[in-house]
């Protein structure tokens, strides 16, 4: 089966990672919520996917930043510091002799004292879990590439529900997924309510036409930290990019096209809609490849000087 952007190899180390509930590790057969948490009962908090690179976090002050703005913008107290999330994330993947892995860091609005929406029965200071896996992205998936379907799910405005939150809320995206993985695609290429490509359900997307490269104008997608910095990439090294309006029929016409994600970095897209784009990694792709990888590489070492 074709391999997406997500998909990793299975580490026998993980069955017996530690993880941090509430500043508490715990072994992982014993991590457990309620069943009254804001987050298993309404998919209300929102969370951050962290690569962790030489035993470093990469663009850590990025999702720390990404992470109190979602929670004040639902007016969520995650109840500790950023200095003290910074001691429980260290204190996981230190516990857990990762130098290399991935941080799902989750935060709920807490438990609630019954089933129901309104904020004020929520009885408990805000659930924070750190779930760091050993987790690798697949070598083929990074230089051949994945498929992309186009879905009918549309990313709503931001007065439905603003896909700037990074909230535990996914269910667009996850519906958008299985429509997807059920044309046989590894991942779903999203519109806007215009029309207008907007963002793949769990990466963002770009295409390149003739030197340059392109990508959605951002309206309509979460504010991601690896589409940020690859905008930021092209504008140091003077390649042409562009958050603008595109169709699909640019797309299809496109020379090559690719995703970003904290997971993956940059991987390319070879086929869309069962149109081909590219025959896998394409001269524009690579060199981006590379120079994430030393951004990444720079963002770790900075971070080690000051530390």
């Amino acid at each position: 089966m074709a391999q997406g952007t997500q998909d990793f190899t299975p580490d026998p180390r993980n069955e017996n990672i530690l993880i941090n509930v509430n500043g508490v590790l715990t072994p992982r057969a014993q991590a457990v919520v309620s069943v009254f948490d804001s987050g298993f009962m309404l998919g209300d908090g929102v969370w951050e996917g962290i690569r962790v690179h030489n035993g470093r976090m990469a663009f850590l002050a990025e999702h720390l930043d990404r992470l109190w703005e979602g929670a004040k913008a639902i007016a969520m107290d995650i109840g500790i510091s950023r200095e003290e999330m910074v001691r429980r994330l260290y204190e996981t993947i230190d516990a857990n002799q990762m130098d290399a892995c991935h941080i799902r860091l989750m935060v709920t609005r807490g438990v609630r004292s019954t089933p129901y929406q309104d904020p004020r029965v929520v009885v408990s200071p805000a659930t924070i879990v750190i779930i760091a896996e050993h987790k690798e992205p697949h070598v083929a998936v990074i230089e051949r590439g994945i498929t992309l379907f186009t879905v009918h799910v549309r990313r709503g405005d931001p007065a439905v529900q603003d896909p700037k939150l990074n909230s535990h809320s996914k269910l667009n995206c996850i519906t958008a997924c299985i429509q997807a993985t059920e044309a046989g695609a590894n991942e779903g290429l999203m519109l806007d309510p215009h029309g207008f490509v907007a963002t793949c359900n769990s990466t963002h997307f770009f295409i390149v036409r003739k030197g340059e490269v392109w990508t959605s104008t951002g309206d309509y997608c979460l504010g991601g930290i690896t589409r940020g910095n690859v905008i930021r990439i092209c504008r140091e090294e003077g390649v042409p990019v562009f958050e603008k309006n595109f169709s699909l029929t640019e797309v299809y016409g496109a020379e090559e096209a690719f995703v970003t994600g904290t997971f993956a970095g940059v991987v390319p897209a070879h086929t869309i809609d069962g149109r081909k784009i590219s025959d896998g990694r394409g001269p524009m792709v690579e060199r981006l490849q590379g120079l994430y990888k030393k951004l990444v590489e720079r963002d770790i070492s900075e971070s080690a000087e000051q530390s």
